[in-house]
């Protein structure tokens, strides 16, 4: 099922955020082209590398977020190469961009310069503090300066940094939802507009129940490690005599007894200290050592099927090579030409991707081909500019 398979998204975004909306597009089928800058060799997450990662110009960071798209390499600072893209906005329905505010407007890549050519273009930009705000947004500041960071980590440890870029991640699920909006708009009215999503934004608007830990319990949130500050045992992780580490997500009373049913331990879901949620999360330290006590003495395996069997929400910690080999999860993986990557659409209407998604592009592989089909520029005419420097 290819739901927008006669959309033309033009991307001219770099990193996590902007193409991953645009891998989200490609997933459903939208023709997506991926205009790099020749003068920067393109997608600055080519080059991330982990150590000791022997790949081409598609780094594994790369291929993330970069799935059934064509890449087309062209030098913007130049007036020639700024021209085609404003050909291919012309014939485009949704533009994406990441640019620090004022450069797109240098580039001529802005929305009120494209959109005079096309006024039903929707034109999605992300930045990191808004249009107004000069600063660059990084993931990893955003994380720092909107809260996550320090609620991330030990009691008394040091703040962390979380391990994916989640707030761009974040950001690029709500672009997805203002360009859906936008979309369903402009089949009512015909005209497009712009849709602006700041990471600082997203990032704040998903604090969730942490914020209103602040706002109405009046409680300042505090780093507690992985436990939950309103729900006891739940994020908890305990280690089972064969050595493997569980974490119980236990979210009722009745959850509860039965747990403590299952471990062998009936009378703490009666202990005074223990017998509702509130008093549980109160005395967290108290049942935590009971729990740890009890889970030591049953092997993982012995445990996961009890409390399965019981209903009771809990699960092994794995590490990423377990998941990506879950058989029951290979539907979110993607395959072709001996690369793997994960899909940006999980829900209704998953297509199949093996029909019609492409491998993450290399540099420039698509540029003539691009300009050829879209732009209808003749093989002498591509040439030229080829011989120019104004594209790849």
């Amino acid at each position: 099922m290819n739901e927008l398979k006669d959309l033309v998204v033009l991307e001219l975004a770099s990193v996590l955020a902007g193409p991953g909306a645009g891998q989200f597009f490609a997933e459903l089928g939208a023709s997506v082209i991926k205009v790099e800058n020749l003068k920067t060799s393109g997608d600055v997450t080519r080059g991330w590398k982990s150590s000791g990662e022997n790949t081409d110009d598609r780094s594994a960071y790369f291929c993330s977020v970069n799935w059934g798209k064509q890449s087309i390499a062209v030098d913007l600072s130049t007036l020639a190469g700024q021209d085609i893209v404003s050909g291919l906005a012309s014939r485009s329905d949704i533009v994406i961009a990441s640019y620090k505010p004022g450069d797109a407007e240098k580039l001529r890549v802005d929305y009120k310069t494209l959109s005079k050519e096309n006024p039903a273009l929707i034109y999605g930009q992300i930045t990191g503090y808004g249009s107004s705000n000069p600063r660059v947004g990084y993931d990893a500041v955003i994380q720092a300066e909107s809260g996550f960071m320090y609620l991330n980590g030990e009691p008394g440890g040091r703040s962390l940094k979380m391990p994916v870029a989640l707030m761009d991640v974040l950001a690029s699920h709500h672009l997805k939802e203002g360009l859906l909006l936008a979309l369903l708009e402009r089949a009512r009215t015909g005209k497009g507009q712009l849709v602006e999503v700041s990471l600082i934004d997203a990032a704040v608007a998903s604090l969730a129940n942490q914020a209103t830990n602040f706002l109405v319990g009046r409680q300042l949130p505090e780093k507690k490690g992985s436990a939950h500050p309103n729900i006891a045992p739940y994020g908890d992780v305990f280690t089972t005599v064969d050595g493997k580490e569980i974490l119980l997500a236990v979210g009722t009373d009745g959850q509860f007894a039965r747990l403590c049913s299952v471990l062998k331990i009936h009378r703490v879901s009666e202990d005074d200290r223990f017998k509702a949620n509130v008093l549980r999360v109160r005395n967290r330290a108290q049942l935590n050592t009971v729990l740890a006590a009890a889970v030591s003495e049953v092997t993982a395996a012995d445990l996961m099927k009890a409390l399965t069997e019981e209903k009771i929400p809990a699960g092994l910690v794995r590490n990423v090579r377990e998941v990506m080999t879950d058989p029951d999860l290979e539907h979110i993986r993607i395959s072709k030409d001996s690369l793997a990557g994960i899909r940006t659409y999980v829900g209704p209407g998953m297509p199949d991707l093996s029909s019609h998604i492409l491998p993450p592009p290399h540099f420039g592989e698509h540029t003539r081909a691009v300009l050829a089909k879209m732009l209808k520029f003749s093989p002498t005419a591509i040439e030229e500019l080829f011989l120019k420097g104004i594209i790849q």
